[in-house]
């Protein structure tokens, strides 16, 4: 059977038939699975996957790569701890199959740009998408997942027909993911097996950011116990495979526990990965004159400092070794002797403080925006384990007045065992606006304005007869504004059309400015500080019977149609939705 956690005071599931939650933590480098069985008027348990296909042998291990094999034709041959045995990378090579590793990094925002030190990606298989390997590493971890269950409950089989159409999924995602990752991770889900694509399926999916998902985590495991009595505010630092995920909270309530954001969440490329690829560059520039320089052996080389040395490093006063070869392997010239590489403790040191460094700016960020609430620091995720990491943090974050700890048990487990919490607990209550979000509208044209003469080769005039400009922002949602979970931000706009027919398909677009603190007051398309959330559509055509014509300024008959722009921004989830009235009553249509 396996492991389960403390219920944490948890209240009693309030469904009326029984389910399934699973927890998908797709990780840049590893990734497991947390799941809980939810009975009508029972508390809900969480559980771990602890054994997946090529990790027979050992017991306890909750996490599997996040690697996949593909052949010639896209079908998915190994993945996860099947696709490093031996046999399997023999036949890899015989078929010449595809090898995808990192592949979540290809869903991240486009604005979010990746220092990989001169390396890349490696190339997809063969009319395969990023959204398409995802959706198969999902199915992969499904499939797992419920041999798991199958082989571990009592009357598994019996107990996973029960719920099998009553499941539901909770997936993990870096910070700095926004809406347009989320969409994309459904159509992964879709893709994979996991729901059908119906409104009752995508329902069934639920999003959580890895950083309060770790804080939930930390609630589990006892370690915010004694800052949640002082009242004091605190910092998550999940430190995994490829992203730091930086998050901080406060506690409003203790009956029931509320906890509240205090700063917009941080999320920067600075995980362990690049603590590895940064070696990787390093040793190629070593062994350049060296017989053991050559392509594949870096690869090797690289790969067991990733095993042994990164994981053990503690003491840049210590030499540091990766053991990768034979006791006959030797080249003292480059420090090889006995199957191992000799490097100082300065020069491992230096491979990891681009990431020390990243994790310091993002954390005091994070502790000067609470204005001094923040007093811990807790440390969560796979790179947490490192101890170099944890003492750097240490000790240079100790000058600000605050601690630096860590959970005692796996601190890779966090993102899927809190966001099962998540679902089940769901203690944050607010929210901090990232960003600003709002609409295009039309500004009437002010011929004093000097900004305003510079863009009147795109003026427009409406049937009613007033000149406006195009492209002005309006701000809904301000920056840094903190969103409880009932919130609503309206704002009243009004349209003008020539053309009944034209109400059956109108649509609005949402934008996003990640730029500074100030309200812009136009939106510049070309520049990556503006962005395109979603757009809310919407079938309008009821207004046609009671939109009452007028006479325009050119004799023209137009119709004037309000409605209202609603952003519901307090959940895990961006929402907008428009609303407006059919004869006094109240329509609404939520955006895709």
């Amino acid at each position: 059977m396996a492991g389960t956690k403390q219920s944490n005071n948890r209240k009693p599931y309030a469904g009326d038939r029984r389910a399934l939650v699973l927890a998908f933590d797709v990780g840049t480098t590893f990734s497991g699975v947390s799941y809980a069985f939810l009975e009508p008027g029972e508390v809900p348990k969480i559980h771990g996957v602890t054994r997946y296909p090529g990790q027979e042998h050992v017991t306890g291990n909750t996490k599997i790569p996040s690697l996949l094999y593909y052949d010639r034709d896209g079908n998915v041959r190994a993945a996860g701890a099947e696709a490093e045995r031996t046999q399997v990378l023999d036949d890899a090579e015989d078929g010449e199959w595809t090898k995808v590793e990192l592949f979540k990094l290809r869903l991240r925002p486009r604005r979010m740009q990746l220092d990989m030190n001169g390396m890349r990606l490696s190339p997809l298989p063969a009319g395969k998408s990023s959204e398409d390997v995802f959706g198969d590493f999902l199915r992969y971890l499904f499939g797992c997942t419920r041999k798991f269950i199958e082989d571990t409950h009592a009357n598994g089989k019996r107990l996973w027909h029960a719920v099998e159409r009553d499941i539901h999924f909770v997936l993990s995602h870096p910070n700095g993911w926004e809406g347009a990752q989320q969409s994309r991770m459904r159509r992964s889900a879709i893709g994979g097996g996991l729901i059908p694509d119906t409104d009752e399926g995508k329902s069934r999916i639920r999003f959580v950011t890895e950083g309060e998902a770790s804080m939930h985590a930390c609630i589990l495991s006892g370690l915010a116990h004694d800052v949640l009595s002082s009242g004091n505010g605190f910092v998550v630092a999940d430190a995994g495979g490829g992203t730091l995920d930086v998050s901080s909270y406060i506690l409003r309530g203790t009956h029931p526990l509320t906890i509240e954001e205090v700063a917009p969440p941080d999320c920067v490329f600075s995980g362990a990965v690049f603590v590895s690829r940064r070696c990787r560059v390093f040793l190629e520039e070593k062994l350049r004159s060296s017989k053991y320089g050559t392509a594949e052996t870096l690869d090797h080389i690289t790969k067991r400092f990733d095993e042994t040395t990164k994981r053990l490093f503690r003491d840049k006063r210590d030499p540091q070794f990766i053991p990768f070869g034979s006791p006959l392997d030797r080249d003292m010239k480059v420090g090889i002797r006995g199957g191992q590489l000799k490097l100082t403790g300065a020069e491992v040191a230096e491979l990891f403080e681009p990431s020390i460094q990243a994790a310091v700016s993002s954390i005091r960020k994070q502790i000067e925006t609470s204005r001094g609430a923040v007093k811990a620091v807790w440390l969560v995720g796979g790179f947490a384990a490192s101890p170099w990491l944890f003492s750097q943090l240490q000790a240079r974050l100790a000058p600000l007045g605050v601690t630096v700890n860590r959970p005692d048990t796996q601190t890779s487990k966090a993102v899927a065992d809190g966001a099962i919490g998540f679902f089940c607990d769901h203690h944050v209550s607010a929210r901090m606006a990232r960003y600003m979000y709002g609409v295009e509208y039309l500004r009437e044209i002010n011929e004093n304005d000097q900004e305003h003469l510079t863009r009147r080769g795109r003026q427009l005039q409406l049937p009613s007869g007033p000149k406006y400009l195009p492209d002005a922002f309006d701000c809904i949602l301000a920056k840094n504004v903190r969103v409880k979970e009932s919130s609503v931000f309206s704002r009243k706009y009004y349209t003008e059309v020539t053309k009944l027919s034209t109400l059956s398909v109108f649509e609005i677009e949402i934008w996003c400015y990640r730029g500074g603190d100030s309200i812009p007051l136009w939106i510049d398309r070309n520049s990556d500080q503006f962005g395109s959330l979603c757009f809310v559509r919407a079938d309008l055509s009821k207004l046609s019977n009671s939109a009452e014509p007028k006479r325009g300024a050119s004799a023209q008959t137009y119709w004037t149609v309000v409605f209202s722009i609603e952003i519901h921004f307090g959940l895990t989830e961006f929402k907008a939705r428009m609303k407006w009235n059919e004869d006094v009553r109240v329509s609404l249509l939520f955006s895709v």
